[in-house]
């Protein structure tokens, strides 16, 4: 099982390449772009934002091809705020409503409204990986914005922990890429609304102090 999921964490962005190829064929495929969108929210209840640093195609796109291109720069705050999330979430979310309303009964033309968000969505990530990081998108991803309300509301127990053991050496720091301080945690949980749980910190740690462990 441990290796299914190292296996997926390293090559599961070729789903989205094939899902962007295949809709091109016969956009009915892009009506599967509802799963990434209700998973991350589902899997939200129970482990946070687990799914967008774990099993989220596109994020693994991000992780494992546009990080290899990304200027690794610190995200602005205003691109984290709250205020500019939401607005992202409402004027995404209008646009997406109205053009399902538009095409209601026409799956092709559904999958077209599902085809283009994620298309537009996905390059405007790789874009702004190129300013900033190669996951800036995610500080504002609809999905992820709700996903972190929902988290924020379930201070959820099956997220990381930073034991006693943390010496606050700040390397796990470096390797967050939502901009996180895990080493803020000593001794609790890491349960930060927008902590995608990708486990980067507790691979970095030289005391071992990031993990799955009870507090």
């Amino acid at each position: 099982m441990k290796n299914i999921f190292k296996f997926w964490k390293k090559y599961s962005f070729v789903l989205l390449i094939a899902f962007i190829t295949l809709s091109l064929f016969d956009l009915r495929f892009a009506l599967a772009a509802v799963i990434c969108m209700a998973a991350p929210v589902f899997s939200a209840v129970f482990k946070g934002r687990f799914w967008c640093g774990n099993l989220c195609p596109r994020g693994n796109f991000y992780d494992n091809v546009v990080a290899k291109f990304s200027r690794k720069k610190k995200v602005p705050e205003f691109l984290k705020s709250y205020l500019f999330r939401v607005l992202v979430l409402v004027l995404m979310m209008t646009v997406f409503i109205l053009g399902i309303k538009q095409n209601w009964g026409d799956l092709y033309g559904i999958g077209l409204v599902f085809y283009r968000m994620i298309v537009i969505t996905t390059i405007i990530g790789i874009v702004m990986s190129f300013v900033y990081n190669h996951r800036t998108w995610c500080h504002f991803c609809p999905m992820g914005t709700i996903s972190s309300l929902v988290s924020k509301s379930r201070k959820n127990k099956h997220v990381l922990n930073v034991s006693a053991d943390c010496v606050s050496c700040k390397i796990c720091e470096r390797q967050c890429s939502l901009g996180i301080i895990p080493y803020e945690y000593k001794g609790e949980l890491l349960n930060h609304a927008d902590c995608i749980q990708c486990g980067k910190c507790a691979v970095v740690c030289p005391k071992n102090a990031i993990g799955y462990k009870s507090t």
